[in-house]
């Protein structure tokens, strides 16, 4: 297929995935557009988009983002729209029929889309489906339903849709896990409730590229081996691994649930019985994108043949051993982790490592992104505390 008349538009410049997916589509030959709040967004300091627009932040919420991605996409200059963040990924799901008028939608349909971002559909499909998951508790629409008596603690209480451990509780008594039931009120229908698996091992992720008909052109695996913070957050270090176990397991629960294009699917190993158990999907490229791509694995040519209605490329193989690092957040670990002398990989030891943000072909979104994170620590710490 010939990319070069291909026009995509970025719509989450602020990203830092968005960097290996600039360079991955320049390389493809498309045209590339970034869509920016900031002009400290790596979209608008990287050198690699032919073209940077911009929108209006307003608040927290995603509305003014959206706004301008309908009328960039109503605008027809676009073949492809990619999102990398859930909240626009949501929206943009939503709006699919809606948008797909004017421009293809890299994101799958509502119905599919909820199965995976919906926490609690997703443990109650693996729980049907006999597929490795934490113990869930259903259909709680009150604090009075939970069996209490005859549950074992510690639990884990988190929302049914948010990401890198924000929102995450655990409990390890039934007074203070009553206590925060009732203080939530009805809205427990708006979280999950499940055994806790001590965190005393390697979590892992599973990187999936399904075709239309569900058929899996991508099963990659990666260990999380260390993250920030330190007590459950997003991953600072990751090496690609050899799982064929990890690999049944989420190709069964894609396939369960017939979904198409790019998801992430979160696993840890559960010390108990050393099996890898599903925590949750992401619907959308992860976060560590760049490791699949480091790893040998096109993920950025499936997602526009996918989008495009051509035959996907299959990238089974995939180089073991990579790394992957965030040096921001993992020069935080190691000022906080006890561990710091005891980690695999070694904290000094860079072979085959490459770092989330920097490219030394592409150096000034490192700098910017710095600046940006500097900004939103307190504010992100502060989402993620227990």
């Amino acid at each position: 297929m010939n990319y070069e008349n291909i026009h995509v538009l970025l719509a989450d410049g602020g990203d830092r995935q968005t960097l290996p997916l600039l360079e991955e589509l320049k390389k493809l030959g498309c045209i590339v557009t970034t869509l920016n709040k900031s002009n400290l967004d790596v979209g608008k300091t990287s050198k690699y988009p032919d073209f940077k627009e911009f929108y209006i932040h307003q608040g927290e919420g995603v509305d003014s983002q959206i706004a301008a991605i309908e009328e960039l996409a109503k605008s027809k200059k676009y073949d492809i729209v990619i999102t990398t963040s859930d909240d626009v990924a949501e929206a943009l799901s939503i709006k699919k029929s809606e948008l797909e008028q004017y421009t293809k939608i890299a994101i799958v349909e509502p119905e599919l889309f909820f199965k995976a971002y919906d926490k609690l559909q997703t443990m109650d499909i693996c729980m049907r489906n006999d597929i490795p998951c934490p113990k869930t508790f259903h259909n709680l629409s009150n604090v009075e339903h939970m069996d209490w008596e005859n549950i074992t603690f510690p639990i884990v209480i988190k929302p049914r849709k948010s990401y890198g451990s924000i929102g995450f509780h655990r409990f390890d008594d039934m007074a203070s896990a009553k206590g925060f039931c009732k203080s939530i009120g009805e809205n427990v229908k708006e979280f999950v409730i499940q055994e806790y698996i001590p965190q005393t091992d390697i979590q892992y992720e599973c990187a999936m590229f399904m075709d239309e008909n569900s058929e899996v052109k991508t099963a990659m695996v990666f260990s999380k081996n260390r993250w920030f913070p330190v007590d459950g957050g997003s991953s600072t270090c990751n090496v690609s691994v050899s799982r064929p176990d990890i690999v049944e397991t989420c190709t069964k629960l894609l396939k369960t649930i017939g979904w198409k294009g790019p998801a992430d699917i979160d696993l840890i190993q559960d010390p108990r019985d050393n099996v890898a158990k599903v925590i949750e999907i992401n619907p959308r490229v992860s976060g560590s994108v760049k490791i699949v791509i480091k790893s040998g694995i096109n993920i950025v040519e499936q997602i526009v043949q996918l989008a495009m209605g051509e035959e996907v490329t299959p990238y089974i193989e995939y180089d073991k051993g990579v790394r992957l690092r965030c040096m921001h957040t993992e020069l935080l670990w190691f000022i906080k982790s006890k561990k710091r002398f005891r980690t695999d990989p070694p904290f000094f030891d860079f072979r085959s490592t490459y770092d989330q943000i920097w490219n030394w072909h592409d150096p000034v979104p490192f700098f910017s992104f710095s600046l940006q994170a500097l900004g939103k620590y307190g504010k992100e710490i502060k989402k993620r505390k227990r």
